[in-house]
């Protein structure tokens, strides 16, 4: 399968250990994986690149997902957003982020297998070109 036809997927998250281990899981899942260490990093990878589904962590250093999330649905409206929460410090702005437009809340702890299962009910909703 060439990779143009796999669905793209944009993993933001500043934590390295992280990252790594999504974009091997996915890849090994036959997913085309983007990374992006930083949301800007994501926001600019999104100039470039059309993705289907990302998944952005909800707190990170340099921008949470309160700010991120509604640039990222700006730059591909189409897309889907999954936001990660990133455990207990996080559960005041769960409720926010999705009228900011994500489309599924992935609360921690999560399991990989909960992170697949959210792609999979995400690409089922996607239209691609």
């Amino acid at each position: 399968m060439k990779d143009t036809l796999k669905p793209t997927l944009l993993v933001i998250d500043d934590d390295a250990r992280v990252r790594v281990l999504f974009q091997t899981a996915l890849e090994s899942a036959g997913y085309r994986v983007l990374i992006a260490e930083s949301g800007q990093h994501g926001f600019n990878l999104l100039s470039h690149c059309t993705v289907d589904v990302i998944l952005a962590n909800g707190l990170m250093r340099e921008k949470d997902g309160l700010e991120l999330i509604p640039r990222l649905r700006a730059a591909q409206p189409t897309s889907k957003i999954i936001a990660m929460s990133g455990g207990a410090e996080e559960s005041e702005s769960q409720d926010k982020k999705k009228p900011l437009g994500a489309d599924y809340i992935l609360n921690a702890p999560h399991s990989l297998y909960a992170v697949l299962d959210a792609i999979t009910a995400q690409l089922k909703t996607v239209t691609r070109k």
